[in-house]
């Protein structure tokens, strides 16, 4: 009978254990959902681990449940713990799968992508059918600077139906580091896909897509032929043209020739047919995105003037909207419709009453541009733009329209898992202020996927200011505001502080009143974090010559101008001197080269910033990078930052990419 008794209390506490077991699963679930917020996450985690300890509490030795637990103590950041526990479970029950998946992903966080790899082919060896562990591998090879094997296990993960956001966001990662020298239908036919798929920062793959889109057009080739009415129904140059900007002159060349083939087909038969308005429109979207850089012939622009004409008239006279369409695309492909005669008669519709399909040009062309324009009339610094012309604004830069992917974490976790440092005393809300946040990209990620933060991000440019503070609204980031570098000295003045410092593109020399240094210095309280990079880009032997050019000829930062420079590249971009620039993404874009050539980063303020932070007495260096994002020993970089801050210029940092972290010790 006793014997009987514990074979059933035995089956009870399996069946318990089982019922736990799955509410836990359920739970862990709740807390890696992208759907819910990072409390919601944190709370989900939490009754996951209480299942668990419950499950452990009847059976010590529940393999399934030690590994679980581990993935929870990982998620929270106890890495140790969680490699004990991983270890427990396959002591308990050999040959998991899922365990030797769960280490390489432990791995991984340790920043050991080849001991990952290992774990990973353990857990495929288990079991060949482990997407998990595949998709390990396809990380821990990417990790390791093997792209294209990274690129093709993402491949077969999508062709399997893994259609992960980790698996998407990876292959466009590995994308970003591919040389295209053939054409290929199967990387055509990969990034339509990574087009398509919403939610990717598409703006970060246009060099990668302008290769291919070169290889199929084969504009090597100056023989090559090419059909605008082939290209009109190229989906891949379309979405191309609508998600990204192409740093790449011969790409260039191949717009500016398709755009001129429409508007003389326009010119001939006084129609715009509706095989050519698809291209039509995403032509006036990449055009826009480039800051109206791409040039055009005479001929071109007295067309265009005739029809922004017409469409002034039609206007006047009161004609329907569907009678002024297909002007409209034509004007958009040549400047912006905010800038022409007829934009305050524009004004009367709102967006959403044209068509679905011209939409985002018009949201791009107008829409967002009066918006900005209203965002701007708020700051004292809107003066220095009154006695321009509209078409010579800055444009901000840089162009991007989605931020990166990351799950949604807490600064005070990262401050405690990849520094180190003890976050006890923190309050539940810390602030973060980014200097150089240019259109603010970095300062949203921030916002958006840190639980506990508050942004200030600074820039020198209006427009950048302007149109992140669009931006920030539109994605509903209410926990960011984008300031001019006068409000946040006078925030810092009055004696606010922040927990975390970024420095992003330093202040041009035309910020003569401002110390960055100084700044920092006043802005970080005890236990404040300083993250900033030792190199200056935008130092190419062209921008030098360019700069040189510039002072001797008091040349001023109209499009005329900077078209003109822009042009002289392009024409001797073979030349040594300019074929560094002519490979630089801001160089394909009327804003980047405004921002290169008249407000350049001022070596100065990196210079006076790293001496602040050199003194041991006053900071301690917490983390240091290399360019691939490996850690380094911090001990030989700070001796390094010692030294150049005592005038060695034989160990400078200034030109090498390191990103590091400085804590303020008191």
């Amino acid at each position: 009978m006793q014997a009987k008794h514990h074979i059933q209390e035995s089956h009870a506490h399996q069946a318990q254990a089982a019922r736990l077991l799955l509410q836990a699963n359920l739970a862990y679930g709740e807390s890696n959902s992208s759907g819910l917020s990072h409390i919601q996450r944190l709370k989900a985690r939490q009754e996951c681990r209480e299942y668990l300890n419950e499950v452990v509490a009847l059976e010590p030795g529940n393999a399934v449940a030690l590994g679980l637990l581990g993935r929870v103590e990982m998620d929270d950041g106890q890495l140790e713990k969680a490699h004990a526990l991983f270890n427990s479970s396959l002591d308990a029950q050999p040959g998991q799968a899922q365990q030797y998946a769960n280490l390489g992903y432990w791995a991984l966080k340790t920043e050991r992508p080849a001991l990952a790899e290992q774990h990973f082919l353990q857990a495929l060896d288990c079991d060949r059918q482990s997407a998990a562990a595949f998709c390990g591998v396809a990380h821990a090879k990417r990790l390791q600077g093997q792209f294209d094997v990274a690129y093709l296990h993402y491949r077969k993960l999508l062709e399997t139906g893994a259609e992960w956001d980790s698996v998407y966001s990876g292959m466009l990662t590995c994308a970003q580091h591919l040389a295209v020298n053939k054409a290929d239908s199967r990387l055509a036919l990969d990034t339509i896909a990574l087009l398509k798929h919403e939610g990717l920062p598409h703006q970060e793959i246009g060099r990668f897509v302008g290769s291919i889109i070169r290889q199929q057009y084969d504009l090597d080739n100056p023989q090559a032929e090419i059909l605008l009415d082939a290209a009109s129904a190229d989906e891949l140059l379309i979405l191309a043209l609508q998600k990204t900007l192409m740093p790449d002159p011969a790409v260039e060349e191949l717009v500016v020739m398709l755009r001129r083939a429409i508007l003389a087909e326009v010119a001939q038969t006084v129609e715009l047919r509706d095989e050519l308005q698809q291209l039509a429109l995403a032509i006036a979207m990449y055009a826009d995105r480039t800051g109206y850089a791409l040039a055009a012939e005479d001929d071109e622009d007295r067309l265009v003037a005739a029809v922004n004409d017409s469409l002034k008239a039609q206007i006047v006279m009161g004609e329907s909207q569907e009678a002024l369409i297909g002007s409209l695309m034509i004007s958009a492909m040549y400047g912006a419709l905010f800038h022409q005669d007829f934009a305050v008669q524009l004004g009367q519709w709102n967006l959403v009453d044209w068509p679905l399909a011209l939409q985002p040009v018009l949201a791009a062309s107008y829409y967002h541009r009066a918006e900005e324009e209203g965002i701007k009339q708020c700051f004292d610094e809107k003066a220095e733009e009154l006695c321009l012309d509209k078409t010579d604004a800055p444009q901000a830069w840089p162009a991007w329209s989605k931020l990166v992917y990351r799950a949604e974490s807490s600064l005070k976790t990262l401050m405690a898992t990849e520094l180190g440092i003890a976050t006890d005393k923190l309050p539940d809300t810390l602030r973060i202020m980014v200097c150089g946040a240019q259109s603010g990209q970095r300062a949203m990620e921030l916002a958006r996927y840190l639980a506990d933060v508050e942004v200030i991000a600074v820039d020198e440019s209006l427009a950048n200011i302007a149109k992140a503070t669009r931006m920030a609204a539109e994605t509903e980031i209410s926990n960011i505001v984008f300031w001019p570098w006068s409000i946040a000295q006078q925030f810092v003045a009055d004696g606010h502080q922040v927990h975390w410092v970024e420095v992003g593109r330093l202040p041009s020399p035309a910020m003569t009143e401002l110390s960055l240094a100084a700044l920092v210095n006043s802005a970080s309280g005890s236990g404040a974090i300083v993250h900033l990079h030792t190199a200056i880009a935008e130092r190419t032997a062209g921008d030098v010559q360019i700069r040189k050019l510039i002072t001797e000829h008091s040349l001023q930062p109209t499009r005329s101008t900077l078209r003109q420079l822009r042009r002289m590249v392009l024409t001797n971009r073979q030349d040594a001197t300019w074929q560094k620039l002519a490979n630089e993404d801001d160089f394909y874009s009327l804003g980047g080269c405004r921002d290169r050539w008249f407000r350049p980063q001022d070596e100065a303020q990196l210079k006076d910033l790293m001496a602040m932070v050199s003194n041991e007495v006053e900071w301690k260096l917490v983390k240091a990078r290399d360019e691939d994002g490996h850690s380094l020993a911090t001990r030989p970089v700070q001796t390094q930052i010692q030294a150049e801050a005592l005038g060695s210029e034989v160990q400078s940092l200034m030109g090498q990419n390191l990103s590091v972290y400085f804590q303020r010790r008191r």
